[in-house]
């Protein structure tokens, strides 16, 4: 049944409140959240929002409330990833017709990618690290360490992999982006997280979970939903392991904004701007310690965005397309969320199989961007229709600018 904005669905243990009226909430991502709901410890209701689809462990675009223990694969593996948003005091008319320039040099400041399987010469990462990222660096390497001295199988071979790795983009979905809004502002936005130390941390703490449960003979419907109990020893330590690597993924994200805006800069035909008008950071894979139906709990969102009254966040679209940047509503049913995006309607293999680079170069039509076979699995198509997104959460999020982006970096 239906009950305000949002679909009611009944289950034989905590109920679902979606957001998905319009728009795809595919079979298995249903049954996902059914058996996340069915865990003992879930708060009041999980929370759907309009990019749901199913994930690998998860279901991606929920938020999951608990209180007395916490699931490592809701999260996942890319730890406090986010996007982060700056507008400028640049206007549209300021830029030339050809983007290309100006996408060579941003591409050339932030190493994005993946080659050699991440090792040596890798051009994701940094050979030597410029000194603002040595700084940053230094602020957070102690906490970095006290994890990997009690855990040190979450180091890798390569010792400088988590430093060489700061301030850089990495692959899959994660872009540098130019964009225009109505009044033809320039804004410059992101999307990336806490790269391969995220990643190494995740995993560790969802394995640790799933050896716990075979341990205390604990029997769960989805070994993914393997949890750890508040008050041990391995769920303390991963909330500060997650703590850890949302920080980084945050200091990852504001020094590749200022390589981007550097590389902008540097160019010759592009008058002085002004850049630190309107600034939004937000996670959207991430635990937060938060209060809701006056109780104190931990909500993990995993494809979501926090959105309290009047917060700003951003809600990107597909490769090229409209991007939002929204201001919270505060709707206590969805614990103060929305989408952190337009959502997949395909996985990855399914639209390299489905689309061809000649139906990309089209949809992509007037933006800078790449036009290969490598990016296919990123093609608009095999996204949801964000405007459909955006009307299914309008009781979550107002619009305040509608932007559109005319360059895009892909990792």
């Amino acid at each position: 049944m239906s009950t305000k904005n949002y679909e009611f669905i009944e289950t034989s243990s905590k109920p679902i409140k979606a957001w998905v009226n319009g728009v795809q909430f595919e079979e298995e991502a249903r049954k996902q959240v059914i058996n996340t709901a069915s865990l003992p410890f879930i708060f009041k209701h999980i929370s759907i929002m309009p990019d749901v689809h199913s994930g690998k462990g998860s279901t991606v675009g929920s938020v999951v409330p608990t209180k007395g223990a916490i699931i490592p694969a809701c999260v996942g593996v890319d730890l406090g990833c986010g996007m982060m948003c700056v507008k400028t005091t640049l206007k549209a008319k300021n830029l030339p017709d050809n983007l290309f320039g100006i996408r060579a040099a941003i591409e050339k400041k932030v190493p994005h990618g993946r080659t050699n399987n991440g090792g040596k010469g890798d051009r994701g990462a940094w050979t030597n690290p410029p000194n603002s990222v040595l700084t940053a660096w230094h602020k957070i390497r102690e906490g970095y360490e006290q994890i990997i001295q009690k855990y040190p199988k979450i180091e890798t071979k390569n010792n400088n992999s988590t430093i060489s790795q700061l301030c850089s983009l990495g692959t899959g979905n994660h872009f540098l982006s130019i964009n225009i809004d109505e009044l033809s502002n320039v804004w410059f936005m992101l999307h990336s997280g806490s790269r391969g130390v995220g990643n190494r941390i995740g995993t560790y703490f969802i394995n640790i979970a799933k050896e716990e449960m075979k341990k205390y003979h604990i029997h769960l419907i989805d070994q993914d939903l393997s949890y750890l109990s508040e008050g041990t020893e391995y769920f303390n330590d991963y909330c500060l392991a997650v703590e850890w690597a949302q920080n980084y993924a945050k200091i990852n994200r504001e020094l590749m904004m200022q390589r981007m805006l550097e590389a902008v800069r540097e160019l010759h035909y592009i008058p002085p701007f002004q850049h630190d008008v309107t600034a939004i950071q937000c996670h959207h894979n991430y635990i937060s310690k938060e209060n809701h139906f006056g109780e104190d709990i931990l909500v993990t969102r995993k494809g979501a965005v926090r959105a309290d009254k009047d917060m700003l966040g951003i809600i990107p679209g597909s490769m090229g397309q409209k991007n939002y940047i929204v201001r919270g509503l505060g709707n206590p049913d969805s614990f103060n969320s929305c989408s952190h995006g337009a959502g997949r309607v395909m996985s990855r293999t399914q639209a390299k199989k489905q689309f061809t680079l000649e139906d990309h170069i089209k949809v992509t039509e007037g933006v800078e961007c790449r036009k290969d076979v490598d990016v296919i699995d990123e093609t608009p198509m095999a996204y949801k229709d964000l405007d459909m997104v955006m009307e299914a959460q309008k009781d979550l999020v107002e619009i305040v600018y509608t932007l559109k982006e005319i360059l895009t970096v892909k990792g």
